[in-house]
């Protein structure tokens, strides 16, 4: 209720200060003058007739003053409604039948009192509850079966005006007992593996009919689910339940004259068996190739689903190593494996769901093949000069590394050589090549890890090119006196060696001569020399 004192004044201005509102019966309450009125709200006045006493309490330049009114404050009006519960009931059973009551706007508060509840029919009568922050509740268990009409009358209070409400109840005949039994197969169960629940409903005596309806099985752990009746058995069936112990609570709703009843079993679910399987690509690899292993860890039926967790690959002979599962497969990569057959172990380590298992493959590694090349410098040559042959030996892919072992040289018409590799190449050197064209063939022995293989290369060795040189003796000398000319042939570097054959001696006013070359000298002598 909002109380409005408008203060006048006899004069010029406006009046400023405070009013004080008492309300007869209520409080009290003081508001500031603003444009010359005040105004206060106030609430929770009791049922009946009030006066108002507004009281101006003055200022400096205004005197005091007062004003009064009334007001009466009636009833506040109310609904009340009921509800039962359980409804429907059965013969017998106890129903709570419960009114609330409300004010009708603009009234407000919590309504006190009492509700009278009159209840038509057999067993029924007129029960009283108290209210109780706005409800009251009453019992009753000797309803006859049926249905049966509820008034709820409030009978109001000094501040709240009585009102009513109805309902009607329903009662069943008494419902035959029954007992609810639960069995699951298979028990005990893998993971993954598809598990039926079967309830039965059975009467209380036998022969007392069969009963319908549904059944709820509430599995610890797992789903809820809910299947109808049918010849007294319900089944439901869950492949989602994991490893452990899971209580299985079946519900039958009753139906039809028959109670509800439940019953409880235990489903042990173990973990599911694997299977390990491991391959690898390529197989055969080369040398330094490098291989790839994959295990494949998949559940034995009757277990489903997915293993997670790791797998460790030992490989004889190799590294070892450990992959991780993503979609029941692991991998693992390496070049590091030596020519010959590796056994490779794949162990799955299990996870919370699935057991351990082994599985082995034999993976072969062969010698990388490799080629060889066969070069010379210089090429070409001259006789006498050193030559160097050179061999370069390279796996071919997809082998890698760097091949040892030995290079063999045979070179036509000159000697054969071996030098060791190293770092992929080996060369020789000869200056015993005679002119001509030489073929050199370069065999690589291969070793543990490399496929021997064989090059070839040609190597031209032209004539070396030579000075001569002619000496006389005595010179000079006396006609008569017997002369001799010696030429001396030596190889033009690079060419080496000690040049063969004959010199001709051509001399002018003289004889024209031949001697052969010994130790790249020839001499020949004359006394006809004018």
């Amino acid at each position: 209720m909002t109380l409005t004192a408008t203060v006048i004044p006899f004069g010029l201005g406006t009046p400023t200060g405070t009013v004080t509102f008492v309300v007869a019966g209520g409080p009290t309450v003081t508001a500031p003058l603003v444009g010359g009125t005040a105004t206060a709200t106030v609430n929770n006045i009791s049922v009946g007739f009030h006066t108002i006493t507004a009281t101006y309490n003055g200022s400096p330049l205004w005197s005091p003053s007062s004003g009064l009114a009334s007001v009466t404050v009636v009833k506040a009006s109310t609904t009340t409604t009921v509800t039962s519960s359980p409804d429907p009931s059965t013969f017998g059973q106890p129903v709570s039948i419960t009114a609330t009551v409300a004010p009708v706007a603009p009234g407000a508060g919590t309504p006190t009192g009492t509700v009278t509840f009159v209840i038509a029919g057999g067993g029924g009568g007129t029960l009283t509850g108290t209210l109780s922050g706005g409800t009251a509740t009453v019992t009753t268990s000797s309803l006859s079966v049926g249905t049966h009409a509820i008034t709820a009358t409030y009978n109001g209070n000094a501040n709240f005006n009585a009102s009513s409400g109805t309902d009607t109840q329903t009662v069943l005949p008494s419902l035959v007992p029954t007992t609810t039994t639960v069995i699951s197969s298979p028990d005990p169960s893998v993971f993954g593996q598809t598990v039926t629940f079967t309830a039965t409903v059975a009467p209380v005596p036998p022969g007392s009919g069969t009963p319908t309806g549904t059944v709820t099985f509430v599995i610890s752990g797992g789903p809820t689910l809910t299947a109808p009746l049918s010849g007294g058995t319900a089944s439901v069936s869950t492949s989602s339940l994991s490893v452990g112990p899971h209580t299985v609570t079946a519900t039958y709703s009753g139906s039809g004259g028959f109670a509800p009843s439940s019953g409880t079993d235990t489903q042990l679910v173990n973990k599911a068996s694997t299977t390990t399987t491991v391959t690898s690509s390529p197989d055969p690899s080369a040398f330094g190739q490098p291989v790839t292993f994959t295990a494949t860890v998949a559940p034995v039926a009757p277990g489903a689903g997915t293993p997670t967790g790791t797998v460790t690959f030992v490989i004889s002979g190799g590294p070892t190593l450990t992959g991780t599962l993503s979609g029941g497969t692991a991998s693992v990569t390496t070049s590091t494996l030596s020519p010959g057959p590796h056994t490779v172990t794949a162990t799955y380590s299990g996870d919370g769901n699935f057991n351990t298992s082994t599985g082995t493959d034999t993976h072969t590694v062969g010698q990388a093949a490799t080629t060889t090349t066969v070069t010379s410098s210089p090429d070409p040559s001259v006789v006498g000069q050193s030559v160097t042959f050179t061999a370069t030996v390279a796996p071919v892919p997809p082998g890698v590394g760097t091949p040892t072992g030995t290079v063999t040289f045979v070179i036509s018409g000159g000697p054969t050589l071996t030098a060791t590799l190293s770092g992929g190449t080996a060369s020789v050197s000869t200056s015993a090549l005679s002119a001509g064209t030489h073929t050199v063939t370069a065999t690589y022995s291969g070793d543990a890890n490399f496929a021997g293989s064989v090059g070839t290369d040609t190597q031209t060795v032209n004539q070396a090119s030579t000075t001569t040189t002619v000496t006389s003796s005595p010179d000079p000398s006396v006609v008569g006196q017997s002369v001799t000319f010696t030429a001396t042939v030596a190889p033009v570097s690079p060419g080496a060696g000690t040049p063969t054959g004959t010199v001709t001696f051509v001399i002018s006013g003289g004889p024209t001569l031949t001697a052969t070359l010994s130790g790249g000298t020839a001499s020949v002598s004359t006394s006809a020399l004018s």
